[in-house]
């Protein structure tokens, strides 16, 4: 078995703005793993937030160079984490003969288009680029300030789309139980992360008529249990499982805990998107637009078409 990990760097359309800050390139770890004549091919983005650096997650990687192992033995010698993501979905489209595309996919999924940070005028144009692209599902991000004109302006700009929110744990000053019933009129479909991971524990307390989703407190199965009374979804991502593997015993102990699926993930290539798409084919929400995102994607990469992704 031989495993090779590189950096590769895709330049993104227009800025990317959430609450923690705002990017003009998506950095990814890609990793090969070679046996008997074949290749397999995974994509991870390290995550601050999560106490990973490049430095950190290519040790990783290199921990387990000399070792042989399959998906199983991975998850034993690597923590969940953008690793152990890139591993172990390398070690799935080695093993496959046609990666994802040999799970039962449907012939389309629609996806999440982002909205990213701004002023209210430029969210809203933003948004309007999308729904004139076909778009559906819009995804907008957001901080602790204006977010009822920002959502305003954005509803403004697309009447008919379905609207999710993302305030990446940036509502801790807010009352959430006020701002839920001030943006419940836009026909706002679901909040995610509103409060810190350390501190959403008063969400049992909140009244909403809005669910709110698990994105940063929701990372393997293992926290499913803690979530009970807080969130009513969770956020599936490939980084914070730790690969497909795992990600498909997260989906099982959410749905056993009768919580409903999101798929979402971080700014990368089709490499990454791609892997998640099993997860996604049978999830309520995905936002899987990384890929479209990012002005130099990987040859051959996903199709997108009127807000979805095209399965060929």
């Amino acid at each position: 078995m031989q495993i090779n990990a590189q950096i590769v760097t895709y330049t993104l359309k227009r800025p990317f703005t959430i609450s923690r800050g705002s990017r003009t390139h998506a950095e990814v770890i890609q990793v090969a793993i070679k046996k008997d004549g074949k290749e397999g091919i995974g994509e991870c983005s390290p995550t601050g937030r999560y106490g990973e650096t490049f430095e950190s997650v290519l040790a990783q990687i290199d921990s387990v160079k000399e070792k042989v192992f399959d998906r199983s033995q991975l998850k034993v010698l690597l923590p969940a984490g953008a690793a152990r993501n890139a591993l172990d979905c390398a070690l799935w489209d080695l093993e496959a003969d046609n990666f994802p595309y040999d799970f039962s996919l449907p012939d389309h999924i629609q996806t999440a288009m982002t909205v990213s940070i701004a002023t209210p005028q430029k969210m809203a144009e933003e948004a309007k680029d999308y729904v004139e692209q076909g778009a559906k599902l819009i995804k907008v991000k957001l901080n602790g300030d204006d977010v009822y004109e920002r959502l305003s302006a954005v509803r403004a700009a697309a009447p008919d789309s379905t609207l999710i929110v993302d305030a990446n744990e940036a509502w801790r000053n807010l009352d959430i139980e006020a701002t839920i019933k001030q943006i419940a009129p836009l026909n706002i479909a679901m909040v995610e992360q509103p409060l810190p991971a350390a501190g959403d524990d008063v969400l049992r307390e909140v009244s909403s008529s809005i669910p709110f989703c698990a994105d940063e407190s929701c990372h393997t199965a293992d926290d499913v249990d803690g979530l009970a009374g807080k969130y009513q979804m969770v956020n599936i991502k490939l980084d914070k499982t730790g690969g497909l593997t795992a990600a498909f015993e997260l989906e099982q102990a959410a749905r056993t805990n009768g919580m409903q699926v999101m798929v979402g993930c971080m700014l990368g290539s089709s490499v990454a998107m791609r892997a998640a798409l099993p997860i996604a084919a049978n999830a309520v929400l995905v936002d899987l637009d990384g890929a479209f995102l990012i002005s130099d994607d990987i040859q051959g990469g996903l199709t997108y078409q009127n807000g979805s992704i095209i399965i060929l």
